[in-house]
């Protein structure tokens, strides 16, 4: 069953962002490489990216390279970059024909030039596109997201030889991070049965409800979004006020 805004009372999150793990996982336990779980992942992304804005989502924020993934064997990351290459060549067409945009957060400098700009033709293409935000994140981290706003924060405190009023310093501090175009998250999902955030958007997800899935990605289909959705929507988010009685 398809949920939607009527079968949640209208709680259908504005910003869903997803922690896709488990593409490792899934390809060992059928005796494959693990590029035929990133493969198979990014099968995934594109069938929740149009599940969510079938169900009315605004914002999907789809955590794909960290900072720290470059830890990892030279020849999974290589085979990571070409499956960038081809995700953004053959899908940036189909997003613009279903009405998505696509934006990428991160810190881009650590990527050969011919993604560089993949990426920019990708969001050039689709930056007037309405139905649905779909933003990658790429070689991001969350503290070190934090760490530059605060950097570029210092820099114009330094340029205006004014400190902002105290009440003013988040605000200013957001206003400098990577995903300052975006509402903060709602709900927060991590697939393959791990429970921690892993360094993904730290400030941005304070108050998000967090829903923490045993699926791994490359299964993790249109039934798990609803599965989620229905339990953000079960949720009574206070954003630390007490409830009224």
């Amino acid at each position: 069953m398809v949920i939607s805004q009527q079968d949640t009372g209208s709680k259908i999150p504005r910003h869903v962002a997803i922690i896709m793990d488990g593409n490792g996982r899934w390809a060992k336990r059928r005796g494959l490489p693990r590029t035929a779980g990133h493969k198979q992942g990014a099968e995934a992304a594109r069938k929740i990216v149009e599940a969510a804005a079938d169900r009315g989502v605004a914002y999907l924020t789809l955590f794909g390279f960290s900072s720290e993934n470059w830890n990892r064997p030279r020849a999974e990351i290589e085979e990571l970059m070409k499956l960038l290459r081809y995700y953004l060549r053959s899908e940036t067409a189909d997003l613009h024909k279903r009405n998505a945009r696509l934006r990428v957060v991160g810190d881009l400098a650590a990527f050969d030039a011919d993604i560089i700009q993949l990426i920019d033709n990708a969001q050039a293409l689709t930056e007037n596109n309405t139905r649905i935000n779909v933003t990658i994140a790429l070689n991001y981290g969350g503290r070190q997201d934090i760490a530059q706003a605060v950097e570029t924060l210092c820099k114009e405190v330094l340029e205006a030889g004014i400190v902002p009023p105290q009440e003013a310093i988040a605000r200013a501090l957001e206003r400098n991070l990577r995903t300052h175009a975006l509402p903060d998250p709602d709900l927060l999902i991590r697939t393959s049965g791990e429970k921690r955030i892993s360094n993904f958007m730290l400030w941005q997800c304070a108050y998000a409800e967090m829903v923490f899935s045993p699926v791994l990605w490359p299964d993790f289909g249109p039934a798990e979004l609803d599965q989620a959705l229905g339990e953000y929507a079960d949720r009574d988010r206070r954003f630390g006020a007490v409830k009224q009685s």
